[in-house]
């Protein structure tokens, strides 16, 4: 019998662009196709249907700069001009964000690069993130391409979100379907000993939401399994030990490995994901290489995410739909 990722996998072409599926779950290839020149609507069409479908899409040998990856993302939405950027971000481009991690970070806040990420990781799923989670409405979309990067290891890993809860045990997902999560910019943060200006900053640009921790996603109709291991503070309605537990259960379910697909950067790789099913994580094996990893970021506006009852999300702290 036919099924319908059979049959995305055969027809979703158009003008010599080809879907190539990564991994059994999440991710595609994207070939054919030059970002950087005007592109029909009916690439954009097919795109767009990959995002939806694969979550995360990857293009090779792309020669993109600021302006024109801004066109790009604006073919599918509308992107974010965040408030505040790293010192490295290109001023006449608010829209792009660049990440350069061991130019940016080490030192930014007093302590080396190692001690800033321990004291924020200091779990094996803490890393694992969407963007901005911690917003009202968090960036529908990611549009990231590398510049420089090392000539091995810093490589992303991505998980699909709506596989992993229907991976989960009918019981269970009926169980989630009903609860709420409390997500905070810097949850479980280990302040340094006397001053600490990592700290410092989380306090003065507190952000807080309650979001579903299962949300409907607003153009699939899919049910997303909406956890991540950097964002979220507390299950409401249950005890802390409970609360615990049963993130932990759920983080091990998003990110299994068949729910998974890791990418090997290169000078001229764009990634495009779909932020709301999906979380990733950045990578931890290149620190101690000496090169740099410069990638440049557009993120798309989301909406507010509504659960499996209707309701949406409620802002707790510092955070205005459509204000960054």
């Amino acid at each position: 019998m036919t099924t319908q990722r059979d049959h995305a996998e055969r027809t979703d072409q158009a003008e010599g662009v080809e879907v190539r599926p990564a991994a059994g779950h999440i991710g595609a290839e994207i070939t054919g196709v030059d970002l950087a020149a005007p592109l029909d609507d009916a690439v954009v069409a097919l795109i767009r249907r990959a995002v939806l479908h694969w979550k995360v899409v990857f293009f090779r040998d792309q020669d993109l700069d600021h302006p024109a990856h801004v066109a790009f993302a604006r073919r599918f939405g509308e992107p974010v001009v965040l408030g505040r950027r790293g010192s490295v971000s290109p001023a006449d481009f608010p829209e792009v964000e660049t990440t350069a991690d061991r130019l940016e970070l080490g030192g930014r806040f007093g302590m080396d690069r190692d001690e800033w990420l321990s004291r924020r990781r200091h779990t094996l799923l803490r890393g694992w993130h969407c963007d901005h989670g911690a917003r009202i409405d968090p960036p529908a979309a990611t549009i990231l391409r590398a510049e420089t990067v090392p000539p091995y290891g810093g490589d992303t890993t991505w998980a699909n979100l709506a596989a992993a809860y229907a991976g989960l045990s009918a019981p269970v997902r009926a169980f989630a379907d009903g609860l709420r999560a409390e997500h905070r910019l810097g949850v479980g943060y280990q302040p340094r000993p006397g001053d600490d200006a990592y700290l410092r900053r989380l306090l003065d640009h507190q952000t807080a939401s309650v979001h579903p921790l299962v949300r409907v996603h607003p153009e699939t109709g899919e049910r997303v399994l909406f956890v991540n291991g950097y964002y979220v503070e507390q299950i409401e309605g249950v005890s802390r030990p409970e609360s615990a537990a049963l993130l932990e259960m759920l983080l091990e379910q998003a990110v299994r490995p068949e729910y998974t697909v890791r990418f090997r950067w290169e000078p001229g790789s764009v990634a495009f994901w779909d932020n709301r099913a999906t979380i990733h994580l950045a990578p931890s094996d290149n620190a101690h290489l000496d090169h740099p990893r410069i990638m440049h970021r557009v993120m798309l506006r989301g909406d507010v995410p509504v659960g499996v009852d209707g309701r949406p999300s409620e802002p707790v702290v510092g955070t205005e739909p459509g204000r960054w």
